[in-house]
């Protein structure tokens, strides 16, 4: 029995790099990302036993309803890898819109909680599985121009270290 691994932000980069690899070692992949023509480049490419449709981190009701597609396709996932995550457009924070800081905050941290919200519930019932938040450097350290994002990795550093002590033996 192969196991399953869920990504966010799976069409390019190292959302891509994650599923092409893991798929590579027979593990089966369901992803979500925002575009789904790239989403259906990735599955062809791939082939195999594999899930990928679009979502919208940024959205409760998108993901819900991913969830709970993937579940019916893959069952419940052995590891949800959080990868979804943009960047402001650099410049210093008083120049950065309402608009663009707020989407930056919805897909880097709400939309990880959001995943979190509702695919643990999944995991406890199962009583096992692992899940990854992703940061980045820019998560233990600043830089000029990109404060917004900088925020969201300290953010999710902080979280992913309270729930790790939140969890029950068996989850990661």
């Amino acid at each position: 029995m192969s196991q399953t691994v869920w990504i966010t932000g799976v069409s390019k980069g190292l959302g891509k790099v994650l599923a092409e690899g893991f798929a590579a070692r027979g593990w089966q992949v369901a992803g979500c990302a925002r575009s789904q023509q790239q989403l259906e480049d990735l599955e062809m490419d791939l082939g195999g036993d594999h899930y990928f449709q679009s979502a919208d981190v940024s959205s409760e009701r998108s993901v819900e309803q991913w969830v709970a597609a993937a579940s019916a396709m893959t069952g419940t996932p052995d590891l949800l890898i959080n990868n979804a995550a943009i960047i402001n457009t650099p410049k210093p924070l008083w120049e950065v819109s309402e608009e663009e800081f707020e989407q930056v905050m919805q897909i880097n941290i709400c939309g990880v909680a959001r995943m979190i919200r509702v695919v643990l519930p999944l995991m406890l019932q199962q009583g096992s599985g692992i899940i990854a938040n992703l940061s980045s450097g820019w998560g233990r350290s600043t830089s000029p121009d990109v404060a917004p994002y900088c925020a969201t990795k300290w953010a999710i550093e902080g979280m992913t270290q309270a729930l790790a002590q939140e969890l029950p033996k068996g989850i990661a």
